[in-house]
Parts: C-alpha cells; sequence; structure tokens
C-alpha cells in the first residue's frame, strides 16, 4: 500500500469529456486526450490494497488491481502493465467498455466513492502502447497441433491469443469482412476508436495467428469439415440473434434491429460508406432498450443529426443509489448516464410499444406506447396511458436471445443446447462434441465483455489440456460460476 492516506486525501476524479458541441461534431472517442496522467496517480493511490481485495471477486477476470494500482501510483509503467497483462489480454477494450463491476466491489466504496479502477487501467495499458512495452509474445516452439477459432469478438480473440502463445498453430474464422465481431461493429467509434483493435490484430498476427475473413461456418465452410480439418475448435460466435418486437407494424420500413443500423454507421469510419445506408439525419428516432446497447443507438443517432432522440425502457427507472436487495459488494442496477445521454434526447422509463403508425408509403411515422406498471410480479398496462410519439426510425435494442442455428453451425457440429438454448458446455468449455470448445456469448447468452475475455482465456486452457494432457495456462473460470458481475 504506497499511500496509507490517499483514500483519505484524495476524492474521486473520473477522465474529463470533450464539450457536447465539440464530440457531436466528429466520431472520436468522447474523453479529452491526456486528461487521465496528471490525476492517475493520485487516483491510484486511494486503493486501500484490502486484506480481503473483494474487486478480485467482482472483476470475472480476477485482475491483480490492487498490485497494478500500487505501480500506477508510484508511475512504474511498465511493471503495471505486466500486471495488467498477467490476467487480461485486451485491457484497452475493457478499459473503454466495461461497466466495472470490480468498482461496485470495491471495498472504499462502502462509505465513499470507489476507487476509478477503469481509469487506471486503462491509463496503465495507453501508457504502455505510448512507450512501446506491449510487444508480440510469439511461441518458442510450435507444438503440431491446430486450432480454428470461430467468431473474432473478445472472447474468439482471447482463446486465439492464448492458444497462439502456447504455441498451436491458430486460425480465426470471422463471417465479417473485418476481424472484431461486435467490438468492430456493434460499438461506435466514439466509445473506442477500431485503431485498439487494429493494433492488437497486427500484435496477434507477429505471434502466429491466422485470420479468415468473410467464412460463415455453417454457410461457407460446413462445421463438420472443419472438425475434421483441426485438432480442436473453439465457438466463440456470439449471441447474435436480437430479441424482436412482435406487434402490428412491425413490417414498416425503419424499423432496424441494433445491430442493423450501428454496423453501417461504423462502416461509414472504416471508409465503407460516405454516409450509411440507414442514417437518423433529420428524423424523428425512438431507441427501444435501455441498455448500453441503446445508448450506442442514442449518440450515434445525436451525430447523424436526429431531429429528436427518444429512448423507451419498459422497467421502472433505476434508482442512483443501491437498494436493499443489492448489498455491497453485489453489481447493483443503477441509474447511469453515459456520454451519449449527457448529449440529448428524452428517456422514459416503464412503458410498452402496443404498435407502430405507418404512412400511405410504408414508412413508420409514430409509435403507440402506454405506461407498463408491476402487478403481481407482471409487467400490465395502465388504463388510459396509451399515447403516440412521432418516430421515423425505430432501432431494437433489447438484448439477444442466443447464438445463431439457422446458418447450420450447431447442427452441423451437432452440438447439445442447455435450458437457455446456449451451447453446453462442461467445467473445460468442451461440449459435448469431444474437441469442440465454446466460449462468450455462445454459451454463456450475451454478458459483458470482460466475461468474454475470461472465458475466452479459460476455454484455451481447456483446449491446451485436450490437445497435450497438461496445461500450463491460467486455471479456468467455472462456466456456471456466475459470480458477483451478472
Amino acid at each position: 500500500m504506497a499511500d496509507p492516506k490517499g483514500f483519505l486525501n484524495h476524492g474521486r476524479e473520473v477522465a474529463e469529456t470533450r464539450p457536447v458541441d465539440v464530440r457531436l461534431r466528429d466520431w472520436n472517442e468522447v474523453y479529452v486526450p491526456g486528461s487521465l496522467l496528471p490525476i492517475i496517480s493520485k487516483q491510484a493511490s486511494r486503493c486501500m490494497d484490502c486484506g480481503i481485495p473483494f474487486c478480485h471477486n467482482g472483476c470475472p477476470l480476477g485482475n491483480l488491481i490492487p498490485e497494478w494500482n500500487d505501480f500506477a501510483y508510484r508511475e512504474d509503467w511498465s511493471a503495471a502493465q505486466e500486471r495488467l497483462h498477467a490476467t487480461n489480454n485486451f485491457p484497452e477494450f475493457t478499459g473503454r467498455l466495461c461497466p466495472a463491476p470490480c468498482e461496485s466491489a470495491c471495498v472504499l466504496g462502502i462509505n465513499q466513492p470507489p476507487v476509478t479502477i477503469k481509469n487506471v487501467e486503462v491509463s496503465i495499458i495507453d501508457q504502455a502502447w505510448d512507450r512501446g512495452d506491449v510487444a508480440p509474445q510469439a511461441p518458442e516452439r510450435l507444438s503440431g497441433k491446430t486450432v480454428a477459432v470461430i467468431g473474432s469478438g473478445p472472447a474468439g480473440l482471447a482463446a486465439a491469443q492464448q492458444l497462439t502463445r502456447a504455441g498451436h498453430t491458430v486460425a480465426v474464422y470471422e463471417r465479417a469482412d473485418r476481424i472484431g465481431g461486435l467490438l468492430r461493429y456493434g460499438i461506435p467509434e466514439f466509445k473506442m476508436e477500431k485503431r485498439h483493435i487494429n493494433r492488437r490484430i497486427e500484435q496477434m498476427r507477429a505471434e502466429g495467428t491466422k485470420f479468415r475473413t468473410g467464412v460463415e461456418i455453417g454457410r461457407d465452410l460446413d462445421a463438420a469439415k472443419l472438425r475434421k480439418r483441426y485438432d480442436a475448435v473453439v465457438v466463440a460466435a456470439g449471441a447474435t440473434v436480437s430479441r424482436d418486437l412482435p406487434v402490428p407494424g412491425r413490417e414498416l420500413n425503419g424499423i432496424h434491429f441494433a445491430m442493423e443500423y450501428l454496423p453501417l454507421s461504423n462502416k461509414v469510419q472504416e471508409g465503407d460508406f460516405v454516409q450509411p445506408p440507414i442514417t437518423a439525419a433529420g428524423k424523428h428516432v425512438v431507441v427501444i432498450g435501455g441498455g448500453d446497447t441503446g445508448a450506442d443507438c442514442v449518440g450515434t443517432a445525436h451525430r447523424q443529426g436526429a431531429a429528436s432522440v427518444t429512448q423507451l425502457e419498459i422497467m421502472p427507472r433505476p434508482g442512483e443509489e443501491r437498494s436493499p436487495n443489492q448489498p455491497w459488494p453485489t453489481f447493483p442496477m443503477l441509474y447511469k448516464v453515459t456520454s451519449a445521454h449527457e448529449e440529448g434526447g428524452e428517456r422514459v422509463y416503464s412503458v410498452s410499444t402496443t404498435h407502430f403508425e405507418g404512412d400511405e408509403d410504408g414508412n413508420v411515422q409514430a409509435l403507440h406506447l402506454t405506461e407498463v406498471e408491476f402487478i403481481d410480479g407482471k409487467l400490465t398496462p395502465k388504463p388510459g396511458t396509451e399515447r403516440k410519439i412521432p418516430a421515423q426510425l425505430v432501432t431494437l435494442a433489447m438484448g439477444f436471445t442466443g447464438t445463431d442455428q439457422e446458418n447450420g453451425l450447431v447442427a452441423q457440429f451437432g452440438l447439445d443446447l442447455d435450458a437457455r438454448g446456449n451451447i453446453a458446455r462442461d467445467a473445460d468449455f468442451q461440449t459435448n462434441v469431444p474437441g469442440v470448445f465454446v466460449a462468450g456469448d455462445a454459451g454463456r447468452g450475451q454478458s459483458l465483455i470482460v466475461w468474454a475475455i475470461a472465458e475466452g482465456r479459460s476455454a484455451a486452457r481447456g483446449v491446451d489440456r485436450f490437445l497435450t494432457g497438461v496445461s500450463e495456462l491460467p486455471a479456468p473460470i467455472r462456466p456456471t460460476d456466475r459470480a458477483l458481475a451478472v
């Protein structure tokens, strides 16, 4: 513990964001570049180096948070990044995108604002890149074993990097035209600039990982044939089936899943389009779903020049402090204002869409909704609360229901599903098919990026043990362990 009085002498400070009127003119990350470095040493000093660091339990990766906080306080960036990389392959992703369940579990958070763990994490890794401390770690020798990884999201990339470093020959198959999965096309540029993905991909290529884009296993390449070609397979295809809203008028033009809308905006940033085929410019936009994906749609609509943006959520508005049934150190459901919400728009809670209204050309023009309330534990419409709001673009951001089974991947492998519709696996992350493993949302269901990386690392160890009989990779989490982060 570098500064025993750090948590007494310094209050919580977080990264400074650029003014709203400035950041809405571009797609760069919302934070002021370099704003963290002058304050991060003091912020890291607030860590109390607890005898029982509950932040470890809050983090699915088991990040060694007190250790790298101490190094960050001393501005020993090389040592800090070594401790950070000991448990996390991609801290620049989690440091920008994770909702930080570790901070909810911070002991200081019992009666003070918790340590800004996420800001310390991203400062360490950004310094590591700037200083040239992040280098490829190619294996000293090859095992002669081959592994195919299906999906290049955080779970697939983590599994691929761990297996490559263990000496196996790894090929990552991605159905999109670029590597990154939802990191590439689901996360807007203003939340994470894609240069962070690109340099990790270059690092992985230098280590020996191969990438195959534009190949969908199950459609372009038979899954059973892929299994015969490789000694092991990791399915990290995500939970990509979007939850639909089957109400009258759903077929109208202008109603899209969030994962139809967001990728097109990202493709503009990649240079594929001058203007996105689906745009909010000049339109009244309604986002259905109050989670992070919904917030991404809100921020994207603002930058595209929407006339108005309204975000609907069927659940009641969360409180700003922990409720009695979500005590420390559990991850609480709290009302949060993201950078996208700071930029404008209206948020409406406890409402449900009844139907959509269109014009004579079949384009959506309005959304009809009603307020709802819990009666006997069930959400029930409140009589007399029906109303309509203008809606010329509607995005459905209500989460995902599971892995795509229409492309043939599940059937061609012959994989069993669990009661929730996810791909079933054992404690080693192996499916019912020997040599076929699953990691991330495909086996867990929709979850956090930090869980995806943790599962990718754990599945890699299961694969390594399957191929070699033993494994020196880090011990895995159990696939059934939900811990405190859910």
